[in-house]
C-alpha cells in the first residue's frame, strides 16, 4: 500500500507533466511558428513632424490626457503650421499601448503620392495622443476616448471651414482598439453618422475582447455590436474595411477582426493581410501600421477614393466597395476605372495571328514589334469549359479582348477582359467560362513591343473537371500518423485540388508539394494558393520549379452552415511538370489552434480545478482531522467528469425553448458554454482538453508555488531568527484599522493597489509560518536525538524512578509540540491553496492596476474601477483567512457545507466566466467567505 502510495504522485507528475507540455508547445506554435516578416519597412524621406492642434478649453479640461496632431514632414509641415489645410482629412486612432506616432507611415506615402500627382489632391493625416491607454485590458476609459474622438472631429472640420472645397466628413483609420473606438462614435447620442463615410481597422478585434478582464470592456463591446446590429439600415453609407494580420498576429487572432454581414447590400468587407493583392504577406499586431506592401494598397485605395468635382472622398457607396474590392480583394492588373470602357479599338500595325491550339506558349526578349494572337473558340467550344492565360509582363495596360466579329481575322473592336484577370506575384491570369461568353468568336491577345524585357504568355484550353482533384483530408485524430496523397502528371497549366472535409478552426494539416520537370530548362516559378472560398483569407506561395515546399493550412474561421463551398490548393504550374501533393494532420499545428480560439480561457479552467482541490482539503480535513497536500488532492479531486457532464447538460437544455423561458424568468444570465457550442460543434470535446491542460497547469503551478515558499523561507532562515509558533486571535484592533485602511486605498485610489498589498500582506505571512514550521521541525528532530542521549546516561548514574519520571515529563512535552507543529503544517497547506487561489484573482485584477500606475500623474483615482467593491471584501476575507487555522474550521457546523460548495462553483464558474473572466474573482470569493464563517461559526 505505501509503495502503491509512493507511485502515484510520480505516475500523476508523468500525467500533468505531459498535459502542460502540450499547453507548451500549443502556445510555441502560436508564438513562434510562423512565417518569417516579409513586410517592407516604410522609410520618411523627410524628418516627420506632429503639429498639436489647439482644442477648445472645455474640451481640453474635459481630457487632459488627450491630445490631437496633425503630422507633416518638410516644407509640407512648414506650410501646415498656420492651419490653413486644403487637403481631404484622415484621422488615425492608436489602438492598445499605441502611440499617435504610428500615423507617420500612411502620412509619409499619402505626401510621396500627392506628390507624384503635383498635389491635384493631397490628404491631411491628424493623429489622436491617447497616452498609450492599455484600453485592451482596462475597459473604463473607452467611452471617454469615443467622447474625444467626437470632439477631435468637430474640431478638424471647423479647420476647413470658408474653404473651397470643404470637406464634410472625416475618414478614420484605426489600429487595434482604436478601431473598435471608431465604431463606437456612432453609438453617441449626439454624433451625425454623416461625420464619418470611410473606416479602416488594422488588427481590430470586432467580435469580442480578447481577454475579457472587466465589466466595462464587455459591456462596451455589447453597445458597439448590438448598435450595428439593430442600426444596420442607418450604416448603409459608411463604408467599413476590416483588414487582419493573420496568424503572425498572435494577440488578435484574424477571426476576431472579421465584421459580421449587416445586410444582403454590405458595406462591410473584411480581409486577412495574405490575401492583399500586391501584399501578400501576414503581419504581427504592430508591423500592421508600417508594413509597406499593405500601406500601398491603403493608399492607393485613399486616392482612387477621391471625387473629381468635390475634392473629397466620393459620397457613393458603391463606388466606396469597388475600389476597396479592386485593391484589396482581387486586383486585376488594372488602375482602377469606376466604368470602364465596354469595348476598345484595337488599332495600330501589329500583325495578327492565328492559334488553333489548345495550348500555346510564347515567350519573347526584346521585341520592338508587337503581335495580335487570335484564338478562334468555335473549334473549342464542345471540347473544352474553360480558357486559361497567364502573362508574365506586370503592367496595368488591357491585353487580353474578346472579339465578336466571326468572320474576320481581324478585329476592330473588341471587349476588354482585361478587368476579368487577377494580379498573382509572379503573374497575371485570367480564366474565363466560355459558356458565359456565348457572343464571342475570338479570344485575342495583345504583346506590345518589348524593348529590354522578356516576355511569356502562356494559354490553354481546358475541361474543369480534368482540372479539378478531391483530396479527402485526414482526420482530427490520425496525428499525422496516416497520410492523403495525390499525384499530378501535369501536361496543363493550372490545377485545383479541392480539400474535402477541411471546414474547422481545429483542423491543421501540412501540405508537402514535391515538383519534379522532365526538363531541365529554366522555368517559372510555380504559384501554391490555399483558398478559403467563404472568407478573405488565402495565402500565396511562390517556389521554384523543381523544388519541395510545404505550406501550413488552418482556418481563421470555421465553414458557415448554409455555404456548401470547399477550400481549395490552386496549383498555378509549369507545363510538363509532375507534382505530388501530400497532406497530414499537425499534431503542433492542431494544438496552436487551440490555445490561439481559447488561450483567455484557460485561467478559468486553472482556477477551477484549484477551487476543487481546495474543496477536497476540507473535505478530508471532515474526515480524517488533517489537511492532505495539494498536489495530492488535486490528484484525487481535479476530475472532469465531475464538471463537464453537469455543463453540457445545461448547454443541452438551453435548445428547448421551455427550459430558456424558465430560466430568463428567473433573471440568469447566458451560459457562456451554451453561446460557445452554438459557435462550435467541437467546443464540448474541446472544453474537456482545456479542463485537462488547466489540471495540468494547476498541478505544476502548485509545484513550483510550494518551492517557491521553500526557497523564500531557506532565505529567510539564514538572515533571520524564527520565532515561536503561537496561535494568532482572528480579530484585533490593529488588523481591524489594517483592514480599514486598506478599504480607504481601494475606495480612494485604486482596487486592485488594495488586492496586491493585501495579497503581499498573506505572502509574507505564509512564508513567515513556513519558516517557524521549518524551525520547530528542525528543533524537535534535535530534541528527540538528545532525550535519546539521556535516558541512555541516566540509566547507568542515576535512580530509576528519577529517570522514568523525566521521561514522562518529555514525552508529554514532545507529544504537545507535535501536536502544534501538526496543527502548523495543517494549517500551512490549507493557507498555501488558499494563497494559490487568491494568486490567480491577483492576476486577473492587475491589468486595472498597470492602468491606474500608467496613468496616476493625471488622477491618483480610478475612476471608473473595476474592482473597487471587490477589493473590499477581499481585504476583509483575507485579513481573518491569513490568521487562521484548521484547528478553528474543523470545530465549525458550516465546515461540511464549506466543503461541498466549491464543486458547483466550479461548474458555475465554467458556465458563466469563460467570456467574461471579471467573474471569476466572485466564484471564488464566495467559497472564501464560507472558510471566514467557519472560523468564526
Amino acid at each position: 500500500m505505501g509503495r502503491a502510495g509512493r507511485r502515484l504522485p510520480a505516475v500523476a507528475a508523468v500525467f500533468y507533466g505531459a498535459l502542460a507540455a502540450l499547453v507548451l508547445l500549443g502556445v510555441r506554435d502560436v508564438l513562434f511558428l510562423y512565417e518569417e516578416n516579409r513586410c517592407s519597412m516604410t522609410y520618411m524621406y523627410e524628418y516627420p513632424e506632429y503639429l498639436k492642434i489647439k482644442l477648445p478649453k472645455k474640451t481640453a479640461r474635459r481630457y487632459p490626457a488627450y491630445e490631437l496632431y496633425l503630422y507633416g514632414e518638410g516644407n509640407y509641415a512648414e506650410e501646415n503650421k498656420n492651419l490653413l489645410l486644403t487637403g481631404i482629412p484622415v484621422l488615425f486612432l492608436p489602438g492598445n499601448a499605441g502611440s499617435y506616432k504610428q500615423v507617420r507611415s500612411l502620412g509619409s506615402i499619402a505626401l510621396r503620392k500627392a506628390e507624384d500627382v503635383d498635389f491635384k489632391y493631397h490628404f491631411n493625416f491628424f493623429s489622436v495622443n491617447f497616452n498609450e491607454e492599455l484600453v485592451a485590458l482596462y475597459g473604463g476609459s473607452l467611452q471617454r476616448q469615443t467622447k474625444f474622438v467626437h470632439e477631435c472631429i468637430k474640431v478638424i472640420l471647423k479647420l476647413y471651414r470658408d474653404r473651397e472645397f470643404a470637406p464634410t466628413s472625416v475618414a478614420i483609420v484605426g489600429h487595434s482598439m482604436g478601431g473598435l473606438v471608431a465604431r463606437a462614435l456612432l453609438t453617441l447620442k449626439n454624433f451625425k453618422p454623416e461625420l464619418i463615410n470611410l473606416l479602416i481597422t488594422q488588427a481590430t478585434p470586432h467580435v469580442a475582447p480578447v481577454m475579457p478582464l472587466d465589466k466595462y470592456l464587455t459591456d462596451f463591446y455589447t453597445a458597439v455590436n448590438n448598435h450595428w446590429i439593430l442600426k444596420a439600415q442607418d450604416l448603409r453609407n459608411l463604408t467599413t474595411l476590416s483588414v487582419a494580420g493573420g496568424f503572425r498576429d498572435y494577440q488578435v487572432r484574424a477571426g476576431l477582426t472579421f465584421l459580421p454581414r449587416l445586410s444582403q447590400h454590405d458595406s462591410a468587407l473584411s480581409v486577412v493581410s495574405s490575401a492583399v493583392p500586391r501584399a501578400w504577406v501576414s503581419t504581427d499586431h504592430l508591423s500592421i501600421v508600417w508594413c509597406k506592401e499593405l500601406i500601398l494598397a491603403t493608399i492607393r485605395a485613399f486616392f482612387d477614393l477621391i471625387d473629381e468635382n468635390t475634392r473629397q472622398i466620393t459620397e457613393d457607396p458603391k463606388k466606396r466597395m469597388s475600389v476597396l474590392n479592386h485593391h484589396f480583394v482581387r486586383h486585376p492588373a488594372k488602375i482602377f476605372e469606376e466604368n470602364p470602357e465596354a469595348f476598345k479599338e484595337l488599332t495600330g500595325a501589329l500583325m495578327w495571328i492565328t492559334v488553333k491550339a489548345s495550348k500555346w506558349t510564347y515567350s519573347v526578349y526584346n521585341d520592338s514589334d508587337g503581335k495580335y494572337f487570335t484564338f478562334p473558340l468555335a473549334s473549342h467550344r464542345k471540347s473544352y469549359s474553360h480558357v486559361y492565360c497567364a502573362n508574365s509582363m506586370l503592367d496595368t495596360s488591357s491585353w487580353i479582348y474578346g472579339c465578336m466579329n466571326s468572320n474576320s481575322s481581324m478585329c476592330l473592336e473588341a471587349t476588354d477582359l482585361s478587368w476579368r484577370a487577377e494580379l498573382l506575384p509572379t503573374t497575371k491570369v485570367v480564366i474565363l467560362k466560355l459558356q458565359d461568353y456565348p457572343s464571342l468568336s475570338h479570344v485575342v491577345i495583345q504583346v506590345p513591343p518589348t524593348v529590354g524585357n522578356k516576355y511569356t504568355l502562356d494559354c490553354e484550353f481546358f475541361k474543369e473537371d480534368s482540372r479539378t482533384v478531391q483530396l479527402p483530408v485526414t482526420h482530427l485524430f490520425s496525428f499525422g500518423l496516416s497520410s492523403s496523397k495525390i499525384l499530378l502528371n501535369s501536361t496543363g497549366l493550372l490545377y485545383n485540388v479541392q480539400l474535402q472535409h477541411f471546414n474547422q478552426i481545429y483542423q491543421a494539416f501540412k501540405i508537402y508539394i514535391e515538383s519534379h520537370c522532365q526538363s531541365l530548362k529554366e522555368r517559372k516559378p510555380s504559384i501554391y494558393r490555399l483558398h478559403i472560398p467563404w472568407s478573405h483569407e488565402d495565402s500565396i506561395i511562390v517556389a521554384k520549379v523543381p523544388s519541395s515546399t510545404e505550406i501550413s493550412a488552418k482556418l481563421h474561421i470555421a465553414q458557415p452552415q448554409n455555404d456548401s463551398r470547399v477550400p481549395e490548393l490552386n496549383i498555378y504550374s509549369s507545363s510538363d511538370c509532375q507534382y505530388e501533393v501530400i497532406l497530414k494532420t499537425s499534431l503542433l499545428q492542431v494544438l496552436g489552434q487551440i490555445i490561439r480560439f481559447h488561450a483567455g480561457a484557460l485561467p478559468v479552467y486553472i482556477v477551477s480545478n484549484i477551487l476543487l482541490t481546495y474543496g477536497g482539503q476540507l473535505s478530508t480535513l471532515i474526515s480524517t482531522g488533517q489537511c492532505s497536500d495539494f498536489s495530492l488532492e488535486l490528484v484525487r479531486t481535479a476530475k472532469p467528469y465531475k464538471v463537464e457532464p453537469l455543463i453540457s447538460i445545461v448547454v443541452f437544455l438551453q435548445g428547448f425553448n421551455w427550459f430558456r423561458e424558465i430560466w430568463e424568468s428567473l433573471s440568469l444570465p447566458e451560459v457562456d458554454a451554451a453561446v460557445l457550442s452554438s459557435q462550435d460543434a467541437w467546443f464540448p470535446l474541446v472544453s474537456l482538453i482545456l479542463f485537462l491542460f488547466g489540471t495540468g497547469i494547476a498541478y505544476w503551478s502548485g509545484v513550483f508555488f510550494s518551492a517557491s515558499l521553500r526557497l523564500f523561507s531557506s532565505l529567510w532562515l539564514t538572515l533571520f531568527r524564527p520565532t515561536v509558533l503561537q496561535k494568532d486571535r482572528l480579530i484585533t484592533p490593529r488588523r481591524l484599522w489594517g483592514v480599514l485602511s486598506l478599504a480607504l486605498v481601494s475606495w480612494t485610489t485604486c482596487g486592485a493597489f488594495a488586492v496586491v498589498l493585501i495579497y503581499l500582506q498573506y505572502l509574507f505571512k505564509v512564508i513567515k509560518l513556513h519558516v517557524n514550521v521549518r524551525a520547530e521541525q528542525n528543533m524537535l528532530n534535535g530534541d528527540s536525538d538528545h532525550s535519546k542521549e539521556t535516558s541512555q546516561n541516566s540509566g547507568i548514574h542515576t535512580v530509576k524512578n528519577q529517570s522514568s519520571t523525566n521521561s514522562i515529563s518529555e514525552a508529554t512535552q514532545s507529544l504537545s509540540n507535535n501536536t502544534t507543529i501538526a496543527e502548523a503544517v495543517n494549517s500551512l497547506k490549507m493557507h498555501i491553496t488558499v494563497l494559490n487561489l487568491f494568486t490567480w484573482i491577483m492576476l486577473l485584477n492587475l491589468p486595472s492596476l498597470i492602468y491606474w500606475l500608467k496613468n496616476l500623474r493625471y488622477n491618483v483615482k480610478l475612476d471608473p474601477d473595476p474592482c473597487r467593491s471587490t477589493a473590499i471584501i477581499i481585504v476583509c476575507i483575507l485579513e481573518i483567512l491569513m490568521n487562521s487555522s484548521t484547528s478553528e474550521v474543523k470545530s465549525s457546523k458550516l465546515l461540511k457545507i464549506a466543503a461541498k460548495v466549491p464543486l458547483p462553483l466550479s461548474v458555475a464558474m465554467l458556465a458563466f466566466g469563460q467570456m467574461h473572466l471579471y467573474k471569476v474573482p466572485h466564484f471564488v470569493m464566495f467559497s472564501l467567505l464560507l472558510h471566514v464563517l467557519c472560523c468564526i461559526v
